[in-house]
């Protein structure tokens, strides 16, 4: 049994660097995916010095090595075919930042394409999407110069001209009140129609709750069919992708269904499905959403006598001082700051400390918004969508 921690992309194939907990590993043998429950066929076994490899039949548990004829992500647990197991995976944390791309040549789309799903296996962190409505291609990750590296790697490996968009940061929208729901579907067409009905609550969880969304069923006697159950948390979660206030993710979110009612002839899947998903959003609007920002833990080493510009520049952030650090010639000041007020920091900070200051930053947590920055951003996203349209 092995855990795949790295993936590297090759000319000459994908080496999926693996360490090996249990048992053994031999070239030519056939191993289960335990993720993507596939057989797969480990092709070679390397053994990596530094630039220099070497090949070998058998890795022993303890060994770390490269595998080659094996597709998967990072994470992925590679086992016997006679076994199921999966080993804990590696915690990655949600993207914070969105980046909009756009080719500068047409004629790059399949290389751009077959790069991108390349760096989407080997970083967990990095994700692609395609906005549903302005139809623009995304990309995600962890910080401004995470992303940064991505497309330069795009231009300097692949040839890839690229036009990109100003960062966008990745909101969430959250209840704050719970609302009870009561909300039927009727649609009469030429032949068969479309009726669902449903009852229940819409909850907030706590912002400390192991999941963001929770789906609990009540309903008794039969009132909805129990084929239809899951239709309505299929809802109820669609929901979820894009909330009323600016279009992001809604979070920390119980749905509790209760009652409801069927038509023998004109209930089906897809009737229940959309009268979830309109139940959902009508008393997500009721609950007093607001939005969440990603807040990020920031550190800032420079020489003492800058102390005061430092702390007075994260302060004008919307960031929170949470320790200084004192030494014979220099301060170390650790603050909390919203990830939305960190762009172009690194310039800011070499400008105020004469070259001579350095900062990290690192994900900390999601927080509510204050209510007057929550309506200029509410306002600004609108006009962006409406300005795309």
């Amino acid at each position: 049994m092995a855990m795949a921690f790295k993936i590297v992309d090759e000319p000459f194939g994908q080496l999926t660097y693996t360490r090996v907990y249990q048992g053994r590993i031999e070239r030519g043998a056939a191993y289960l995916n335990s993720r993507l429950q596939k057989k797969q066929r480990v092709s070679r076994i390397l053994r990596m010095h530094a630039n220099q490899r070497e090949d070998i039949d058998v890795a022993q548990a303890g060994d770390i090595v490269a595998l080659m004829g094996i597709k998967c992500h990072s994470g992925d647990t590679i086992c016997a075919m006679t076994q199921n197991y999966s080993l804990e995976r590696i915690h990655v944390a949600e993207p914070v930042i969105s980046l909009a791309i756009k080719l500068a040549r047409t004629t790059d789309r399949d290389k751009l394409g077959k790069a991108l799903g390349r760096f989407a296996r080997e970083d967990p962190t990095f994700h692609v999407r395609t906005d549903d409505k302005t139809g623009e291609r995304l990309i995600s990750g962890m910080g401004e110069l995470h992303l940064d590296i991505y497309v330069e790697r795009l231009r300097r490996e692949y040839g890839i001209e690229l036009e990109t968009g100003a960062p966008q940061v990745s909101y969430r929208e959250a209840p704050t009140r719970e609302v009870a729901f009561n909300h039927k579907h009727r649609k009469q067409t030429g032949g068969a129609g479309q009726y669902a009905h449903v009852i229940g609550k819409l909850i907030p969880l706590p912002d400390d709750a192991p999941v963001d969304y929770e789906f609990q069923n009540k309903v008794t006697g039969g009132r909805i069919p129990t084929e239809f159950i899951p239709s309505c948390d299929k809802g109820f979660a669609s929901a979820r992708g894009k909330g009323p206030l600016a279009g992001c993710e809604i979070v920390h979110v119980k749905v509790l269904l209760q009652d409801g009612t069927y038509h023998s002839v004109d209930s089906s899947d897809l009737a229940f499905q959309i009268c979830a998903r309109e139940a959902f959003l009508e008393a997500f609007k009721k609950s007093q959403p607001v939005l969440l920002e990603p807040i990020t833990r920031v550190e800032v080493e420079a020489p003492a006598e800058y102390q005061g510009a430092i702390t007075a520049d994260l302060s004008s952030r919307r960031g929170i001082i949470r320790d200084r650090r004192t030494r014979p010639k220099t301060v170390t000041v650790t603050a909390e700051v919203p990830l939305a007020r960190m762009f172009g920091y690194a310039t800011d900070l070499r400008s105020a400390t004469q070259g001579r200051g350095t900062f990290t930053m690192e994900f900390l947590c999601y927080r509510q918004v204050p209510r007057d920055v929550q309506e200029e951003i509410v306002a600004a996203r609108r006009q962006a969508l409406a300005e795309r349209r």
